[in-house]
Order: C-alpha cells, then sequence, then structure tokens
C-alpha cells in the first residue's frame, strides 16, 4: 500500500523558532528529532506571506500571480484547480482536514473527503464552524475569546477554559479521533491544520511555567531601521507595546509553539498504536512566520526573514534513505504539493508551478509579491542574497542572508553591491505583472511617491472579538476599525 501522510501546518511560525535551528532558547523536542530523522529544508520561503494567498499556494502549488490572491481576499473562492487533497483522493487515498482551511465558502472542503472545521470564529460569513459547536455542547456557547485577546494582538494571559478546550488541544484530538478510523483498506492524506500560534497569545500555564522571560531573547534592529515615512508604516501595529508587553509576548508566543510540538507528539503516538507509523511520512510547515518585534515589527505581510522564511521538515520511515539530511537550496510553499505527491508516486497535475523538492530541478531565485497600492513590497531571494523592494519611497534594501541572517546591514547604496542589486532588480521587473507595471518608467523602477505617515486610530482593536453566542453577524475582520 502507498504511504500515508500527514501534514501538519502551523499559521506564523517562523522557521528560526525551531531547536534544530540552532535555536538554544526554545523547546521543540518533537520536531527536532523529525528533522534529525528526516530532511529538513533550512531555506523555504512563503511567496506570500499572508494567511489566505500562502494557504492556496500551498493547496494548489501555484504562484499568487496564478491562484489570483496576492493581498489577503477573504472571499474569494479557490480557483478552479487540481487541490493537494483533491489529487490524493483522486489517487485512492482516503482525505481528511481538520483545523483551518480558510477559504471562502467556509465549508468548502476543497477535495477532502471530509473536514472537521476551526476557523478563528469567523461568524461574519455565517458559518458556525465545528470547534463553536462543540463549545456549546460543553456549556462553553461563545467562549472562545471570553480571554479578552484579540486574534491580532500581541498582548497575553494563559488559557481560561479547561485544557480540552484549548484550540491546539482540541484540533489535535480531533486529528487522533480521525487516525483512528481510517479504511484499512486505502492510503490516507492527513491534514492537521492549526491555528497557532497566530495570535491569540493564549497559551496553557503548563507550557508557560517552561520558559522565563528573561531567557527569551530581546528583539533586534538593523542598522537601516529609521524615522522614515515607510519604516513608521511597517512599524505601526508594534508601536503601542512596552518593553514589558514586549517581553510577555514572546515568552507567551515561545509557550504556544512548544504546545504544538506536544501536539504533534501525541498524534505520532496515536499512528504508532494504530500500526500506520512505520508507513506514513510527516511533513511540517507555516503558511508564513511572525516579526515578533524583530525590526520593531510584529505579524506578516513583509519579506524579512522572521516573516517569510519558514520551516519545511519532511520525515518518516518511508523516507529514511534521505535521513538526517539538511537541505539548502531554495524551495517554497508552491513546492510542497508536487514533492508530497511524488513521495507517493502520484502524477503531479500539470497546472502545478512548484518543483519536487527532492528532484533534480533547483529554483535559482524565489519571488515573492505581497499586497498592492503604497504598502506593497516584492522581493527577490536568491542563494545569497535577498533584494526587497517597497514602491512606497521607490525604496531598496539589500541583504546578504547568509553572512548576515538577522538582516542588520542593508547593502543595496554600497558601491561594492551594485552589480548584485542591479541583476536583482532586473529579475524583479521580470516579474512584475498588473498595476505593479506603473511603478515603471523606461524600463526603471520609480515606484510611487513619499508621503507623510499618520496613524490611524484604532476603535475596534485591531479586530478584538466579543462574545460569540449568539453567532454575531453583519461585522467585518478585514482591517481596522478606523
Amino acid at each position: 500500500m502507498k504511504p500515508n501522510v500527514l501534514f501538519i501546518c502551523t499559521d506564523h511560525w517562523p522557521a528560526s523558532l525551531l531547536g534544530c535551528h540552532d535555536n538554544t532558547n526554545i523547546m521543540t523536542p518533537t520536531l527536532d528529532a523529525l528533522a534529525s530523522d528526516g530532511i529538513d529544508f533550512r531555506q523555504c520561503y512563503s511567496t506570500c506571506p499572508v494567511c489566505i494567498p500562502a494557504r492556496r499556494s500551498i493547496m494548489t502549488g501555484v504562484s499568487p500571480r496564478t491562484h489570483g490572491d496576492r493581498v489577503y481576499s477573504d472571499q474569494m473562492i479557490m480557483p478552479d484547480l487540481p487541490t493537494l487533497a483533491k489529487t490524493f483522493s483522486e489517487a485512492g487515498y482516503q482525505t481528511f482536514g481538520v483545523g483551518k482551511l480558510h477559504v471562502y465558502p467556509q465549508r468548502d472542503r476543497i477535495g477532502f473527503d471530509d473536514v472537521v472545521l476551526m476557523e478563528e470564529g469567523r461568524y461574519e460569513f455565517g458559518t458556525v464552524d465545528d470547534y463553536q459547536i462543540w463549545l456549546g455542547e460543553q456549556g462553553y456557547a461563545g467562549q472562545e475569546f471570553a480571554h479578552c485577546i484579540g486574534s491580532n494582538s500581541y498582548y497575553t494571559r494563559p488559557w481560561h477554559l479547561p485544557e480540552e478546550a484549548h484550540p491546539a488541544t482540541w484540533a489535535t484530538n480531533m486529528m487522533a479521533k480521525q487516525i483512528k478510523r481510517k479504511d484499512p483498506t486505502r492510503p490516507a492524506f492527513f491534514y492537521m491544520s492549526y491555528q497557532a500560534p497566530h495570535p491569540p497569545i493564549t497559551p496553557l500555564q503548563p507550557f508557560l511555567d517552561m520558559y522565563k522571560e528573561e531567557d527569551i531573547p530581546t528583539p533586534y534592529n538593523g542598522e537601516w531601521v529609521d524615522d522614515s515615512n515607510l519604516i513608521k508604516s511597517l512599524q505601526e501595529q508594534a508601536s503601542s507595546y512596552s518593553e514589558k508587553e514586549i517581553r510577555r509576548a514572546l515568552h507567551a508566543f515561545y509557550a504556544q509553539c512548544t504546545h504544538i510540538d506536544y501536539q504533534i507528539r501525541f498524534l505520532i503516538g496515536t499512528l504508532r498504536e494504530c500500526g500506520l507509523l512505520d508507513n506514513t511520512i510527516i511533513a511540517f510547515t507555516s503558511d508564513h512566520g511572525d516579526m515578533l518585534f524583530n525590526q520593531g515589527m510584529v505579524a506578516k505581510r513583509v519579506f524579512y526573514e522572521n516573516a517569510c522564511h519558514v520551516p519545511f521538515i519532511l520525515s518518516g520511515k518511508p523516507l529514511q534513505k534521505n535521513r538526517n539530511t539538511v537541505c539548502d537550496s531554495l524551495v517554497s510553499l508552491e513546492d510542497i504539493m508536487p514533492t508530497l505527491l511524488t513521495a507517493c508516486t502520484i502524477p503531479v497535475p500539470a497546472s502545478v508551478e512548484g518543483s519536487d523538492m527532492l528532484g533534480e530541478k533547483k529554483h535559482e531565485y524565489i519571488y515573492g509579491e505581497c499586497g498592492e497600492g503604497d504598502k506593497a513590497t516584492r522581493m527577490i531571494r536568491s542563494k545569497e542574497f535577498k533584494l526587497i523592494y517597497y514602491p512606497w519611497g521607490n525604496t531598496f534594501q539589500l541583504f546578504n542572508i547568509q553572512e548576515d541572517p538577522n538582516e542588520l546591514h542593508d547593502l543595496a547604496n554600497l558601491d561594492e553591491y551594485g552589480d548584485v542589486r542591479k541583476d536583482l532588480t532586473q529579475i524583479l521587473v521580470r516579474n512584475l505583472y498588473g498595476t505593479d507595471e506603473t511603478w515603471i518608467a523606461e524600463g526603471k523602477l520609480i515606484g510611487i511617491k513619499d508621503k507623510p505617515f499618520t496613524k490611524k486610530p484604532d476603535y475596534g482593536l485591531y479586530n478584538q472579538r466579543g462574545l460569540h453566542w449568539p453567532a454575531p453577524t453583519g461585522y467585518s475582520n478585514l482591517g481596522k476599525n478606523n
């Protein structure tokens, strides 16, 4: 029988937050073990580091240009392309999804046989997800956000309901039940999609107790961080937090990562006890990372390493010939679909643009795009360097990622790197399309004129949630209330 697949996707997990990536401050023993017994792809990038576009790339194997979203279009239907789930299903696999799909409409199974849905309480689309239904059945109707922490906030407190009601624990238990329900005559594709460590940052107390605030590294700032209008705009979301609040946020974020690491351990144990582990490929990634106050920023939508550089680990006994391999080739989320399909000897649909990470074809560069208009940003990541471009003020940044992984030194205006900047800029221009072409005149980038930055009010506390029973309607969770 073909191998089973357990594909684990998280939200907001940077590649830097793994013990196996030389981070001695975070505890990720499960993922470290998977990397040691598998293949650790150290240079994996999210080509549009924001939830919906990134997940569309994971599930279709195509770029934002092809699937149609480089912004965050929460009411855009999936493109008419073969999905990862559908392709596994058509190859005879039983396919289960648990957790966050982040598609529209929300009950679109995108090819899965069945989905146990957890959508962070997005009632504005008229759907009550399975987690909310379960909470109601347990007597906790509408109390998911009674911890008072917003879903884009970096304030924190411990989880307020019993441990089994925590989103990460609940989702794990649902997947464990799906594993135990597997059809013994067919291979299975299990998609475990955690909504954490994405805020709200509300970890279980036992995982908070594993860390001390003073042991968490303080955020770093590059020498290029200044008080320009562009940088002020990029730092806007992080600017209201005090040093104490930042320390608490990082402490809690690390705790949420370790909580998920332990939940993965539970799923592996379930596979083992069901006699499935020896024939199961395990994959781990994230849709994007989180700046976590580095460079004075939080969240995503930028192409600095902590936001766009994500983990990808491929492990399991079916791949034991590749055990203890570190791969430094450039790969992206678009490559996950062909990699998993090829590992299971399933033909890759012709529509897929990504490449098998274990194959001979390698990327010379990764092109990234996020946003449109004033706050758009674009990236070219070559083997050694990264060029970041903002049309706002026609701003270029250049970093030597091999020598400067924290992007502390901007090389864009140094004469000795003029040829590197020129070459990467030419590649960037070749990849621009649509409204981006207005940034070009006579073959050169001119961008958008610099403009003053004005901090906007936020009367909704950046999508703060409230009591979710009865189910609220008629509101928007897209952007700020100002």
